[in-house]
């Protein structure tokens, strides 16, 4: 399997399995409380990773130009997002949820294609189909149920739109350190969060619920950021969102057989609906004869047809190394995604 794609399969499971995580703790504390410290866990441990792997505070290296785009991931992914999502949990049910979710891949998609000009392919596209069909009979079934019911489901799709917004920047700047990117959006939109709960008159909860909260958010949140990140910089922003998109099955699986939620005929059928698109997905492939441009960067790499280059820094000539580089103009062949060396025309 390419480990781009094993990236966002896990990144998917970390976050799948949080959801159902997080509706446990909505009762607990306010949902802009609990938002602030899922992402303050995430931004405080992974920043203390990041000074142990660097041994001290070091530049993160991100271009000047990347700022803005960091900054808005912050703003829509960090802090908009969870709180929304927070609220949407409290009317309804993990396991709805938890597939109501998938609607974030198609949003990334959308956004990827007509905004950013990322190649669609019509597999894709079918796929993309498939899941938007089973959040509509999802959302249908809950409304049905009740009158109250749809808000739930349409605060849920909220926080999927801030986060296709969220993931098509940070593929701008996913060349750069994930650790750092990751650490910093959740150190940001955590404090703020935080900060805005506290003005509103939220109280923290016992010791042990406060820290629960914020592992869940080092794993569910942090950690599948990184590896999301490195997605990212692998597959390009709409087929990263695609493999992330069995994360709702898992925080459906684990709502279902846990905590022993119940499931309607609606779920099941959304269920099949998004696993055909998921299938749609994994199984996609894209290959046709392109151009790269000339082009200078900086990420971890090896010496393979797109890295043939000399060095000015000392190497022993094996293993992924970091250091800025050139690609001269080639033309050929190959099977790709649209990964930070193949972001061209078609």
């Amino acid at each position: 399997m390419n480990r781009n794609v094993l990236f966002a399969l896990l990144a998917a499971a970390l976050f799948g399995a949080s959801t159902p995580f997080a509706k446990l703790l909505v009762g607990d504390m306010s949902p802009v409380l609990l938002a602030g410290l899922l992402y303050l866990g995430s931004g405080l441990g992974l920043t203390i990773i990041r000074l142990i792997r660097d041994r001290g505070w070091q530049s993160s290296g991100l271009p000047s130009d990347e700022w803005p785009w960091l900054l808005g991931a912050i703003l829509f992914g960090g802090v908009l997002g969870p709180v929304v999502l927070m609220f949407g949990l409290t009317t309804t049910s993990g396991s709805s949820a938890s597939l109501l979710l998938n609607l974030e891949a198609v949003l990334t998609a959308a956004i990827a294609w007509l905004v950013f000009k990322e190649n669609a392919d019509r597999r894709i596209v079918a796929g993309m189909a498939a899941i938007v069909a089973g959040g509509v009979v999802l959302s249908w079934t809950s409304q049905r149920a009740s009158s109250a019911n749809w808000v739930g489901p349409a605060l849920v799709a909220l926080a999927c739109l801030c986060w296709a917004i969220d993931n098509n920047l940070t593929r701008k700047v996913s060349a750069s350190d994930a650790l750092f990117i990751a650490g910093s959006k959740g150190l940001a939109a955590g404090g703020v969060n935080t900060a805005i709960a506290f003005t509103l008159g939220s109280q923290l909860s016992s010791f042990a619920i406060t820290a629960q909260t914020m592992v869940v958010g080092l794993v569910g949140y942090g950690f599948s950021l990184v590896l999301f990140v490195l997605a990212l910089r692998g597959l390009g922003t709409a087929r990263t969102g695609a493999y992330f998109s069995t994360a709702p099955f898992i925080g459906a699986a684990i709502a279902l057989l846990v905590f022993n939620e119940s499931a309607g005929i609606g779920f099941w059928v959304a269920a099949f609906l998004m696993g055909v698109g998921v299938w749609l997905h994994l199984t996609e492939t894209h290959d046709h004869e392109h151009t790269h441009e000339p082009i200078e960067h900086e990420h971890p790499h090896t010496h393979d047809e797109h890295h043939q280059h000399s060095h000015d820094i000392e190497w022993s000539g094996e293993g992924v190394h970091v250091h800025w580089h050139r690609h001269l103009a080639m033309r050929h062949s190959h099977p790709h995604f649209p990964d930070i060396h193949h972001r061209h025309g078609h």
